[in-house]
């Protein structure tokens, strides 16, 4: 199967040799998400585009990569064919390769034309137009609703034929815009910020400031995982966990209620700088939008960027939830942001929209610092692409490589993955993002054993169900 790729219209805008470099990302970038999933990386590029061909019964991996790496604008399925550039030899292959299509239905010819040619682009769809009309069993030309469009694109002497054209992920090529590291909670905003990070050509790391519990942790490294593994695999980044509960403490007892919010917020960005230190990247990213909470009025927002002389960069700034939760349904996320477990240890009762300056350096002065150097002492760093195998191998709820007697399996996968490639011991399916609500209505005289492809959101949802005092949950991972 053979793909042209169109680029990021905003790539095609720049220098000749900045367009070269980033052409060259792309390329580099494919053939890397290429290889990994066994594909050979049959990967040319251009200063305008680039050609992907795979094997026949790979297309659909192939174009589930293509359509979520960043730089890319559309995807065109095609089928090439060298012809004579005269206008009669190209509807001539025009008409063999889409004459059956065309049976009984009106179409229309659409043509673009690069190189050197007797005719133009408007002159070849009229040729070809008028060729198909009276060579084949088509109704009938119609320029305004077709039943079918027949696409060309024709190079000098190579005539592409479009049978799908898909729409890309756009941005910038992964790794052409720097390194940046992302806070994340696991939630809707730190998320949909994440990927437009990545979407903009960032390399994009990822830092959680753990308040708390175990099954959030194993929450925000399932979700920033997925997000690495769909839009990002083409490098490698970290994932830093640095534990926040002293912190949190002491905001409990040496600040005062109605500026814990805003200090806790400057807390993490000081953390993050120095992380982002330690691993090199230029910038912060948080997703922050002005308004949406107490702490993310435009005072407020000053408050907290006081903190570090790192950029800090805010995607969602002007969004409204609306829009961010859109967002996170396209890519996947909100389902994950849905059933995420938050930690509300730290929330005012009486919280500050206009703060002080002068009063947020006195509050400062209260905090006992050493519980952030004590914190960051404390950080781990893994790869993202070692977070499934570490989390299961910390199997926090019990694993299971076989169905025991008595015991019953729920698939939690989603439905779409259920129906591509069912469990044949599964005795019940039941989403993740609503095992929660359902879980109790089933028979619990029975052991229920938790299965999805990896094993991370059992892990995740068998705690949850666990801490609500389900103890007859396990992890069901079959094996290979």
């Amino acid at each position: 199967m053979r793909y042209i790729i169109k680029l990021f219209p905003e790539i095609m805008v720049k220098g000749a040799s900045v367009r070269k470099k980033m052409t060259r990302q792309l390329a580099d970038n494919l053939r890397r998400i290429f290889m990994e999933v066994g594909l050979p990386p049959q990967v040319k590029w251009f200063l305008d585009k680039l050609e992907v061909e795979v094997p026949d019964d790979r297309a659909s991996v192939a174009e589930e990569i293509l359509l979520s790496t960043p730089g890319i604008e559309q995807v065109l399925r095609v089928r090439q064919f060298r012809v004579e550039p005269t206008l009669e030899a190209i509807a001539r292959q025009v008409a063999e390769a889409v004459g059956e299509r065309l049976a009984g239905r009106t179409f229309v010819v659409r043509a673009r034309r690069k190189g050197q040619h007797d005719f133009n682009s408007q002159e070849l769809e009229r040729w070809v137009g008028g060729y198909l009309n009276h060579n084949t069993a088509a109704a009938g030309v119609d320029l305004h609703t077709p039943e079918v469009r027949v696409e060309l694109e024709l190079e000098n002497n190579t005539l592409s034929i479009v049978d799908a054209r898909m729409k890309g992920l756009g941005g910038f090529p992964l790794g052409s815009q720097g390194e940046a590291l992302s806070l994340v909670s696991g939630g809707f905003d730190s998320t949909v910020a994440s990927y437009l990070s990545m979407r903009r050509g960032i390399k994009t790391h990822f830092v959680f400031f753990n308040l708390g519990g175990t099954a959030h942790e194993i929450g925000v490294k399932q979700v920033s995982y997925y997000l690495w593994r769909r839009f990002g695999r083409s490098h490698r980044v970290k994932f830093v966990t640095v534990p926040f509960d002293e912190v949190v403490e002491g905001l409990l007892t040496e600040v005062s209620d109605s500026y814990m919010g805003v200090m806790l917020k400057r807390l993490m960005l000081m953390a993050a700088e120095r992380v982002a230190e330690r691993l090199g990247v230029d910038a912060l990213v948080t997703g922050e939008s002005v308004a949406q909470v107490s702490s993310q009025t435009l005072r407020n927002l000053a408050l907290i960027d006081r903190a570090t002389d790192m950029l800090v960069l805010r995607p969602l700034a002007m969004m409204d939830k609306p829009e961010i939760i859109r967002i996170a349904d396209e890519i996947g996320t909100r389902q994950f942001a849905e059933t995420m477990p938050e930690y509300c240890g730290v929330i005012s009762r009486n919280p500050v929209t206009h703060g002080s300056f002068r009063r947020l350096a006195e509050e400062e002065q209260r905090f006992d610092m050493g519980r952030l150097e004590r914190a960051l002492e404390g950080m781990r760093i893994e790869p993202v692409d070692e977070l499934v195998s570490a989390i299961n191998a910390a199997e926090a709820v019990p694993v299971v490589h076989e169905v025991p007697p008595g015991a019953k399996v729920i698939d939690i996968r989603r439905p779409e993955e259920v129906a591509a490639s069912p469990l044949p011991e599964a005795d019940v399916a039941i989403p993740f993002h609503e095992l929660g609500r359902r879980f109790a209505e089933l028979p619990q005289d029975v052991t229920w054993l938790l299965y999805c492809r990896q094993g991370v959101l059992s892990q995740l949802h068998g705690q949850h169900l666990r801490d609500a005092g389900f103890d007859n949950v396990m992890v069901y991972r079959p094996t290979p």
